[in-house]
């Protein structure tokens, strides 16, 4: 296969990041080149701005699922790239784009050589928010084509090309986002007395958000939480009415996800009396961890361990957040990280992956997938 073209449909998907349940063009584009291809052997349902894709095969016995998502970023994109975003404000700085073209890759291959089993190629809206994965697992568009087992990928900056990484079990943390709205009461900064400022009422608590893990998470369990914008006020000379944070939670248990927001809450109760304001606690968009079946995963790294062509690591988990999580609380299936050797990570407005990483890419799913439907076993899903 020439893999040159999906680079070239990589860079076209480039220019047109949308947000999540907006990727109107995005869809169109998929549609377009799908509508291409020969249609003896496919089938293709929409779902809200996403797509499903079934290969069928020559004597199904399951379907083996792969799972892309959609949606861009709200950065302004710094990259040098001749085809930049032209969508102001929005960049595919998650790989999106090459996640997108290496499914391309996939159906391409099947619908020309369909092997014996089902293919189902799944195309995921809203993954950056607010979370397309559990909205579309419960669609009646899946559960119609449920596979038997699914897999993703994820590119990651910090590995070559040709290195792939992944591991049993937890690979990827619980998180959620988090947003607080403190309201109090707003005067001129030569009054103070007359005021209550909830610039300094914010400030205190993500003062006091720092505890948190450092003092009611179990040192031998993971937590981060992170606040990366707050907003108040309206001029330097005006006391603040309002403020706002907002941040995101990730830890590998649930337990301790819990126990986290119990603190957020309990905190945010002594922050109303002792400023004596209000304040609204909005967590968001909630993703579960990614848990990769141990069977299925080991059996993977087994298998990809004979290959030339790629490096096998196996890898620690990460506090990194992703919907496909969903996906594997009902279906069994992995994830696994893809090098795409950049110096500037994931969510950075200066990504800049190396394209080669899409054949790899292509060629190894391919390969997969083809030797999983040749086992004799079937583990079908109940």
């Amino acid at each position: 296969m020439d893999f040159t073209k999906f680079i070239q449909i990589r860079r076209d998907l480039h220019q047109i990041p949308e947000p999540g349940f907006q990727e109107f063009k995005t869809q169109r584009y998929v549609l377009d080149y799908l509508n291409q291809l020969p249609g003896e052997h496919l089938e293709i349902k929409t779902w809200r701005t996403g797509i499903l894709v079934k290969i069928k095969g020559k004597q199904p016995r399951r379907i083996i699922g792969y799972r892309t998502d959609m949606d861009g970023l709200p950065i302004k994109e710094q990259t040098t790239y001749p085809f930049q975003s032209q969508h102001p404000g929005y960049m595919h700085a998650c790989g999106h784009d090459l996640h997108m073209a290496i499914a391309l890759g996939l159906v391409t291959h099947f619908a020309h050589q369909p092997i014996d089993d089902d293919v189902l190629v799944i195309f995921q809206p809203a993954e950056e928010g607010p979370g397309g994965a559990r909205p579309m697992l419960e669609s009646q568009a899946f559960q119609a084509w449920k596979p038997d087992l699914m897999i993703a990928l994820h590119i990651a900056p910090e590995y070559p090309v040709g290195t792939i990484a992944t591991k049993e079990g937890i690979l990827f943390a619980n998180t959620s986002e988090l947003f607080i709205d403190f309201t109090g009461r707003g005067g001129h900064a030569a009054y103070p007395h007359l005021a209550n400022d909830m610039v300094v009422a914010a400030s205190h608590f993500v003062t006091q958000l720092q505890s948190v893990v450092s003092r009611n998470i179990d040192p031998l369990d993971s937590a981060v939480i992170t606040i990366g914008k707050i907003t108040g006020g309206d001029k330097q000379n005006i006391i603040a009415e309002t403020a706002r944070v907002e941040g995101t939670i990730r830890t590998l248990s649930m337990d301790s996800m819990a126990k986290v927001k119990g603190r957020i809450e309990a905190l945010l109760k002594g922050i109303e009396a002792g400023f004596e304001c209000t304040t609204a606690l909005d967590y968001g968009a909630n993703y579960c961890q990614v848990y990769n079946d141990p069977s299925l995963t080991r059996q993977f790294m087994s298998w990809a361990r004979t290959l030339e062509q790629v490096r096998l690591i196996e890898c620690k988990e990460a506090m990194t957040g992703e919907d496909f999580g969903y996906f594997l609380q009902e279906v069994p299936g992995f994830m696994f990280w893809l090098g795409v050797d950049s110096p500037f990570g994931l969510h950075h407005a200066q990504l800049e992956p190396k394209e080669e990483a899409i054949g790899v890419a292509i060629r190894l799913l391919i390969d997969y997938i083809v030797w999983k439907s040749g086992q004799k076993e079937v583990n079908m899903v109940k």
